[in-house]
């Protein structure tokens, strides 16, 4: 099984997700305001679903196709959110970045720092080239942190979520894109 090592950042630790905290994902992402900008997210969000989630994380890391993190401050070992990298793909060195912070961290830059800690892992230690995260484009707090960690987006990248009805407001998504080379500027 292959185990998401712990990074370190200045304010944080990114750590392997145990089910020991399912209360703790639970209370924080099932919060309203994190259902309102996600997809795959309801809201309520039980325990039991958010154990089923890390469950479901662990076993895809096994793969080598998904890197989740817990994301935890490093004065006092709250878990406060998650970041991490899926659909890992080795024959094209490509993944996708997921992130989400509980609302009480929300505005402190952690979720920047997270991120930028999760893409660097995923240039320097898994072996990709590029790295993709996408969001709907009404949340524009996850959008600045795709810009404030240095990805960019293309217009042209923009689709529909094929899994929300048309008149869905979060149907309209825009991809954000980083490369090895472009963090390395």
């Amino acid at each position: 099984m292959i185990e998401p090592p712990t990074l370190e950042t200045e304010r944080l630790v990114l750590r392997p997700l145990t089910p020991e905290d399912g209360a703790t994902v639970a209370r924080l992402a099932g919060s309203r305001e994190i259902a309102d900008t996600t997809i795959s997210i309801p809201h309520p969000y039980s325990e039991k679903q958010a154990r089923a989630w890390i469950a479901a994380r662990t076993s895809q890391s096994s793969t080598g196709k998904e890197m989740v993190f817990g994301v935890a401050i490093r004065q006092d070992a709250q878990l406060i959110g998650a970041v991490g990298l899926r659909e890992m793909d080795t024959e094209h060195a490509q993944a996708e970045m997921g992130f989400w912070i509980g609302v009480p961290s929300w505005g402190r830059g952690y979720a920047t720092e997270a991120g930028l800690a999760s893409i660097t892992f995923g240039f320097a230690d898994a072996g990709l080239e590029e790295i993709v995260s996408f969001t709907s484009a009404a949340n524009v707090r996850s959008r600045a942190v795709m810009e404030r960690i240095g990805m960019t987006h293309e217009e042209a990248d923009d689709f529909d979520h094929p899994e929300l009805e048309e008149t869905d407001p979060l149907r309209p998504h825009v991809l954000y894109r980083i490369s090895a080379a472009d963090l390395a500027h």
